[in-house]
């Protein structure tokens, strides 16, 4: 706050052609530099001395550049002029608002910066995270409405939870507005108590304390090396691989991946969460002849034997890839009579082994999908032979 409050003095100093500032007669206007809260009222006035021959009836003010009414002056003494604000508003500029007064000439002989604001309110959403073990960071949100108005510090602190002094976290220099990064002498088999302090000259507020232990919030980069291909022509599926991230290959750990999966045309996505800590899965029940988007995340679980999973990593980019045309779709010279006792029979045939298979390997189970990958492909050669033996009859 002292910093913005040197910055707005040596403004007003710099642009007034008429300030005194090497007199022993300097104007003052007081209080100099109030700190006010939203509504309150402020009653200030400009002295000039004797010796400059000024008489207050010839002064006027101005706030941010805009005259005030002379309706609001009161003229003390013939070297004293007041002028009063009711119900202020919230400073407009996060340098202070500029309360100016000057002679009848317009030239400024003296100027106050006015902070109009609030306390800060309890810090809230304080959260969290490990980044492969080598940090904890954590942010929070500004309490209430979070605006202050005035210039308001937050400062992060912790200590280890059962010994350890209070110490303040110093590397502000997150992405994120309201966070801070512990990266020296980090204790991975301690919790943690972190909490959030906020002040300013107005009052102070501090968050709840929260108890971390790094290895729960351990997260890291997604998954390397994504693949999505076809699954030879089976028309309705897609082959997904992918990596460990790299930075935990020397941990010791199990990884928990998690897939999604979306139309090209559409925004909404589908979740696979059986995926389990293999890396390859199998996407079943996709539309023929579709490009699909797919996605790949991670969460470490068990690092260094932790009993709890850590925090889910981002998405990798999309990977984009299609299924094949359906057979069935092109045959449309077909008998629509035959075809459709045909498709429905097929249909009838397939519907109670489907529901098996989709109930007991859709997604990324496990299981060998060999047996069911033949047999898929003599289904689709059965039905294109077929459609092949009733257009020749029709012809």
């Amino acid at each position: 706050m002292k910093t913005v409050l040197g910055l707005c003095l040596v403004f007003l100093a710099a642009r007034a052609p008429g300030v005194l500032s090497l007199s022993t007669h300097v104007p003052i206007i007081h209080p100099q530099d109030p700190v006010l809260r939203i509504g309150s009222n402020l009653t200030a006035s400009c002295w000039v001395h004797p010796d400059l021959g000024i008489h207050a009836s010839s002064l006027y003010w101005t706030l941010n550049g805009q005259q005030l009414p002379s309706s609001l002056y009161r003229v003390l003494s013939p070297t004293n002029l007041s002028v009063t604000l009711a119900a202020l508003s919230a400073s407009r500029q996060t340098s202070g608002d500029n309360l100016v007064c000057h002679n009848h000439k317009g030239h400024i002989l003296a100027g106050s910066c006015l902070y109009v604001g609030m306390p800060p309110e309890k810090p809230v959403n304080l959260t969290c995270w490990s980044k492969n073990t080598k940090d904890l960071t954590c942010s929070w949100a500004p309490g209430g409405r979070g605006e202050t108005n005035i210039s308001t510090k937050y400062k992060l602190k912790y200590k280890l939870r059962w010994y350890g002094t209070e110490k303040e976290c110093k590397d502000n220099t997150h992405t994120l507005p309201y966070s801070c990064s512990i990266t020296q002498d980090l204790h991975l088999f301690t919790p943690y108590e972190i909490w959030v302090e906020a002040s300013n000259q107005l009052g102070k507020a501090k968050s709840d304390v929260i108890t971390v232990d790094i290895l729960e919030v351990v997260t890291t980069d997604p998954p390397s090396g994504v693949m999505v291909s076809r699954v030879g022509q089976l028309e309705d599926q897609l082959s997904v691989r992918w990596e460990a991230p790299p930075a935990l290959k020397d941990f010791l750990f199990r990884a928990k991946y998690q897939i999604r999966y979306r139309l090209e045309e559409n925004q909404e996505w589908k979740v696979m969460d059986d995926v389990g800590n293999q890396t390859s899965c199998r996407l079943a029940g996709l539309r023929p002849g579709t490009v699909y988007f797919v996605q790949v995340r991670c969460n470490p679980v068990g690092i260094y034997g932790s009993r709890k999973a850590g925090i889910w990593s981002e998405w990798t980019h999309p990977t984009a890839a299609s299924t094949p045309h359906s057979e069935r779709l092109m045959s449309g010279s077909c008998d629509s009579k035959s075809s459709g006792d045909s498709n429905s029979t097929l249909r009838r045939e397939l519907k109670q082994f489907f529901g098996w298979v989709r109930k007991h390997a859709y997604g990324c189970s496990s299981m060998s999908m060999k047996l069911y990958d033949q047999w898929r492909v003599l289904m689709q050669k059965s039905h294109k032979t077929r459609n092949q033996v009733l257009q020749g009859d029709k012809s």
